[in-house]
């Protein structure tokens, strides 16, 4: 088992997946001499071609519209939007098109399209560059929402994702690019959108995804230095959720505290807790609690930009006050 960054853990799964499949290709913009924005299609110009490695002009709504076609004509496109913010300008093409012509089409039509987007809050990149959009993408049937937060996982997700005939928006937060974990290419993949513990604990449940996931396990490192056990859960997936597992953890821990970057209203938060308060209200021993970024656009100053979102002091300090004055461990 290898230690790789996230960004190559990806870029080894664009490369295996092209040399299996010739219907697999990529593009978008700087995705191939310059090698993507973040290095993920680092050397497949080179190896694969210009005919299957595209460069195409900044105009995300035409780009994605192609990889939409190409899909509907039995290539595997991967399209990659520079950011999640210019993804806005291609919402007809992935919320119009991709998403509903399956559906329309009474299955006849498959839609194998993946669309990458690195996307969060990064160093600086001031509010239109460093929005959170996830909630957007989840609020529309017909696709699917992956968030891998590890090497392993985008390793995984993204081989899944161009797998699969179902219309995938895989989404990578941009601080995560740089991040090393160990990678085992020979492993097992779990389901796509199977959620995942990655801390056990006892005393409240943590669930989170992304780049959220890194900073909740600090913070539960922290805790277990008070006494106090946290299970932390990585969706892995936005669209669907897997329900269930954090139904299991909450069944042991009683306590819910979901962690995202972005503002509260109307979020990915506010779903996971309004559907886990329904699945799970008489195992909860107290209300579940949200904990994210505030509710304005993001500064570009660096102070105030790192105060606007989540830390692991704040998701420590948000845990402490869900449990209020019960003791760890404690039956109520």
């Amino acid at each position: 088992m290898d230690e790789v960054l996230y960004w190559k853990a990806l870029n080894l799964a664009l490369d295996a997946e092209m040399e299996a499949d010739e219907s697999v290709f990529v593009l978008g913009e700087d995705v191939g001499l310059y090698g993507g924005s973040y290095r993920v299609t680092e050397g497949l110009y080179a190896k694969y071609g210009e005919w299957r490695v595209r460069d195409t002009p900044i105009s995300e709504g035409s780009f994605t519209g192609l990889g939409v076609g190409a899909a509907l004509v039995g290539m595997r496109p991967v399209v990659e939007i520079m950011t999640i913010n210019f993804s806005l300008l291609a919402l007809d093409a992935i919320v119009n098109m991709a998403a509903k012509v399956p559906f329309m089409s009474g299955g006849q039509f498959p839609m194998p399209l993946v669309v990458r987007m690195p996307g969060g809050v990064a160093k600086q990149l001031a509010a239109q560059h460093s929005q959170r959009l996830e909630q957007m993408y989840m609020n529309v049937p017909g696709l699917r929402v992956a968030v891998p937060s590890t090497p392993q996982d985008a390793w995984w997700q993204l081989r899944q994702a161009i797998r699969s005939d179902e219309p995938i928006v895989l989404l990578e937060h941009e601080l995560l690019y740089f991040s090393k974990g160990p990678l085992d290419v020979e492993a097992k993949a779990p389901p796509m959108h199977r959620a995942q513990v990655r801390r056990d604990g006892e005393d409240l449940t943590l669930v989170t995804y992304s780049r959220m996931v890194d900073l909740s396990l600090r913070a539960a490192e922290r805790l277990a230095e008070e006494g106090i056990s946290v299970e932390v859960v990585d969706l892995r997936s936005l669209r669907p959720i897997d329900w269930e597992s954090c139904a299991r953890s909450i069944a042991k821990t009683h306590h819910l505290l979901v962690v995202e970057e972005d503002s509260r209203f109307a979020g990915a938060g506010a779903e996971i807790a309004a559907e886990l308060a329904e699945r799970c209200f008489f195992e909860l021993d107290a209300p579940p609690r949200r904990h994210g970024g505030e509710e304005l656009p993001i500064p570009y100053n660096g102070t105030l930009e790192s105060r606007c979102i989540p830390s692991v002091s704040s998701i420590a300090g948000a845990a402490r006050a869900l449990l209020g004055g019960k003791q760890p461990g404690e039956t109520p």
